[in-house]
């Protein structure tokens, strides 16, 4: 009987995820400790300050600062409005929500791209992948119960999120022909940097950080980098099969985070419905490796 090594690329991409994970949690709860003091927007212009030092730190330490150029300028301006704004509505969310349902609502992203794509790059629509996104669209309504007469803002800012964020992902895929990932969060950064800015400022009024909450905008900002890094370093390592189902933890992690920290009670409903979203996802991964035979790992775009 074979083990694996414990410095198999499985295991190894295993422990990148689970920095992806604590990172993306942890920006959650930084966001939540700090909401009643900072909007969205002065959030958003906070973190990707943090981000843009971080980035270009990176970049000048690693000697490759030649990856950053203006390349395409109009696409990643597009890419960043569309991902400012899912950005804004996931902060939105956060504060009327619980965090177990709006990382549920969220995990709908990846089957929104499936539909996206067929219509945006002109991928296939296949049977499989209209099940997946049916399971996925019904497991949203486990999770969220919309009351159609009175529709509950937080639901609808979460659902807003997971599709821009699925517009992003396909936008990005278009992008980055030739364009570095470095290079692209390094626009990233400093675009929406001056989106925040210019929204926070719109209403004559700007929040600047307090002694209490500069640690706490400081961790989103370095949350946030951490986990686009932690996720595409386990996704060179091993195939999507493997790592998206990982990501997947964040869910029960954050209800129990959501339990322990918020007192938000553990909805059963949030994790039945979050299970037939993973059914939805693991079953249109499978059917696009299985043909392939695919068992190289899968690079990212």
């Amino acid at each position: 009987m074979s083990t694996r090594a414990p410095n198999s690329p499985a295991i190894r991409a295993a422990f990148w995820m689970i920095g992806s994970i604590l990172a993306f949690s942890a920006m959650a709860i930084a966001a939540k400790q700090i909401g009643p003091r900072h909007d969205s927007f002065e959030i958003m212009t906070a973190r990707s300050a943090v981000g843009f030092v971080l980035v270009l730190a990176l970049a000048t330490a690693t000697g490759r600062l030649q990856e950053i150029t203006a390349r395409n300028l109009g696409g990643h301006a597009l890419r960043n409005i569309i991902h400012f704004t899912g950005q804004n509505l996931w902060f939105w969310a956060l504060t009327m929500i619980p965090l177990a349902q709006l990382f549920a609502i969220e995990f709908t992203s990846p089957l929104w791209v499936v539909l996206l794509a067929a219509l945006m790059l002109g991928e296939r629509l296949t049977k499989v992948r209209l099940i997946a996104a049916t399971l996925g669209f019904v497991g949203v309504l486990i999770v969220a119960r919309p009351d159609m007469a009175d529709l509950n803002p937080g639901v609808l800012a979460a659902a807003g999120a997971a599709l821009c964020f699925a517009t992003t992902s396909v936008v990005t895929k278009k992008l980055t022909t030739g364009i570095s990932i470095l290079c692209i969060l390094f626009w990233l950064t400093l675009m929406q940097f001056f989106f925040g800015l210019a929204v926070a400022l719109a209403d004559g009024r700007f929040r600047l950080p307090t002694a209490a909450t500069l640690p706490w905008l400081c961790l989103i900002g370095l949350a946030g980098v951490t986990a686009h890094y932690c996720i595409t370093t386990a996704l060179k390592l091993a195939p999507a099969s493997y790592v998206m189902p990982l990501d997947f933890l964040r869910l029960p992690l954050i209800a129990v985070v959501g339990a322990l920290i918020y007192a938000e009670p553990l909805d059963p409903y949030v994790i039945l419905g979050a299970a037939v979203i993973f059914v939805g996802i693991w079953i249109n991964i499978r059917a696009e490796i299985r043909p392939k035979g695919h068992t190289e790992p899968v690079t990212p775009v």
